[in-house]
Parts: C-alpha cells; sequence; structure tokens
C-alpha cells in the first residue's frame, strides 16, 4: 500500500460522524483541523468527507503547509533528508 493510500485510509478511519438538530449528518476528521463535510446520509456525509479530506491534503502540500501526522503516518518532507538538484 502505497503512503498516500495509507494516509488516506487512517484519516477516514477516525472520522467522527453526529446527526445535527436539522437531521443532516456532520463530519469531521479530528487530525485534519477545518477538514469537515455534511450530508443527508452517513455514508453521503464519509463520500463527501473523503473528497474534501484530499482537496485538503493537496492543497497543504501546494502550500508548504505542515500535515499533520496521522496514526505515526508522516507526509511531512524532512528538509535534511530531500536533495534537489539545482541543474
Amino acid at each position: 500500500m502505497g503512503i498516500l493510500t495509507e494516509y488516506f485510509q487512517t484519516a477516514m478511519s477516525e472520522a467522527r460522524f453526529e446527526l445535527m438538530e436539522n437531521g443532516r449528518y456532520f463530519g469531521t476528521i479530528p487530525s485534519a483541523r477545518g477538514c469537515w463535510a455534511d450530508g443527508a446520509t452517513v455514508e453521503e456525509t464519509r463520500e463527501e468527507l473523503a473528497s474534501v479530506f484530499e482537496s485538503w491534503v493537496l492543497f497543504g502540500i501546494q502550500f508548504g503547509h505542515p500535515m499533520p501526522v496521522i496514526a505515526g503516518v508522516d507526509l511531512n518532507l524532512n528538509p535534511h533528508l530531500v536533495k534537489i538538484d539545482a541543474a
């Protein structure tokens, strides 16, 4: 399994869902601050949350934001281990 697949699966296994007063479901990934979704059913909310989380991760990586380590899976690059050719 690739590291991104493991990261996404682990994050989604941490997802929390609750029924709101308006009858819709609200879902979050506690490790991913600000990443949430809502839907008419838990499954719809889960699918939307997975999509939102994917965008959240890609946006964070693109702009160099530190990513949360989720269940030991670390997407952050260690600058001392990364060699960049300036050719």
